[in-house]
């Protein structure tokens, strides 16, 4: 297996770093990870191809770059792949030829072949889709012990449209699946959030999807400005800072949803994810040190589930949200990770609108928001 990655911004690119002299022309896949105004011009899909003329090119919009141990806006961080004993298949779905995004999930898992099939990476729209949805619709079809990983495409601060794209110039709708195969291939994958946890466990009453109504038979949006105190005066911005923790029942972990935005005249707050009538909850805030903490965590949570080697690659998909919150801190995360890694692991990924990732080993996925996860790959000899 061998790895490169690439930068490009302004017209050029600025950064290439090919230490084994893979040839492009062999290369199987190419991942990218960009803002819009570069990703959905059809003169950059037409530059790669020429560049990259045999391999599937999956890219998606971003709310910031990893390159290496740095966070870049306004470039594309790509990573060129190619194995020596492995293989991938790749697909793309339209999310409006479907009535939901379970439905979505579904169909796209059964697009991809299932013999020796490790894992399936997923770039998906994080503007149309129902995040919770599409992985309860992915979990319907996957085999059992394939890990399935990945994000929603993000739009840096915007939220005005995202775009995914597969073997063309990206749009908005598209959900793409890279299936990883082969009896070589070594994986590992981790999820950590950092947020401190206050207040009471409290019952979900009252929601619809990702629209929260009532806690504890109370108006969700009271409650939530009783808590905030003083910074109730800056929302919907400071919402970022303060997170929910929530469980649909007794025996899961806890994810994180992240607050989108409030409706003061319907008194409703809208989430990145779902929330279940039932579910517990509880509020969160930020802490830096913890959050960039959460990182190192998680890196070494990868290298305690598989211990027998060092990864070749390492892609991490983190929130927007923890880039908003940590501000010029950010870098301080990826840095993390590669100081438990080591300078030999490529390291590449995006800040996303949600995070697809396990929260037990190799079980079925969940959508996690204000997190870091963290997916390695090696392939053996």
């Amino acid at each position: 297996m061998k790895v490169a990655k690439l930068l490009f911004s302004d017209g050029a690119w600025i950064s290439e770093r090919n230490d084994e002299n893979l040839d492009y022309h062999k290369a199987q896949l190419i991942l990218g990870y960009g803002v819009r105004a570069i990703i959905e011009k059809s003169d950059f899909f037409l530059l790669l191809k020429k560049k990259f003329p045999n391999a599937d090119i999956a890219l998606s919009s971003s709310s910031g770059e990893i390159f290496s141990d740095e966070v870049h806006d306004n470039t594309v961080a790509l990573t060129v792949i190619e194995f020596s004993r492995s293989h991938i298949k790749s697909t793309q779905i339209d999310i409006e030829d479907f009535q939901n995004s379970f439905e979505a999930g579904s169909a796209l898992m059964q697009t991809l072949d299932k013999e020796n099939l490790k894992w399936v990476f997923v770039l998906s729209d994080g503007s149309k889709v129902n995040g919770s949805q599409l992985v309860e619709g992915i979990n319907k079809m996957r085999p059992p012990h394939v890990l399935v990983s990945g994000g929603l495409a993000g739009d840096g601060d915007r939220f005005e449209k995202t775009s995914v794209g597969l073997n063309q110039t990206p749009e908005p709708n598209k959900i793409v699946a890279i299936g990883f195969y082969g009896d070589h291939l070594e994986l590992s994958h981790s999820s950590c959030g950092g947020w401190e946890s206050f207040g009471l466990e409290r019952t979900v009453t009252k929601s619809s999807n990702n629209i929260l109504y009532e806690i504890d038979h109370k108006n969700a949006l009271d409650l939530y400005k009783k808590y905030l105190g003083k910074y109730a005066e800056e929302l919907p911005g400071s919402a970022l800072l303060f997170p929910l923790s929530m469980r649909s029942s007794e025996d899961e972990t806890h994810v994180v949803r992240t607050i989108l935005s409030i409706n003061e005249k319907n008194n409703m707050m809208i989430f990145a994810g779902d929330l279940p009538e039932g579910a517990k909850v509880r509020f969160m805030k930020a802490n830096m040190d913890r959050l960039t903490d959460a990182a190192s965590a998680a890196a070494k949570q990868c290298l305690k589930m598989s211990p027998n080697y060092s990864p070749k690659m390492a892609v991490i998909i983190s929130c927007v949200g923890r880039k908003l919150v940590l501000g010029e801190r950010i870098s301080e995360e990826v840095e993390m990770v590669r100081d438990i890694f080591g300078p030999q692991t490529v390291i590449s990924g995006f800040y996303s609108y949600g995070e697809i990732s396990p929260l037990k080993p190799f079980d079925d996925c969940a959508l996690h928001n204000q997190t870091i996860t963290i997916t390695t790959l090696n392939e053996t000899e």
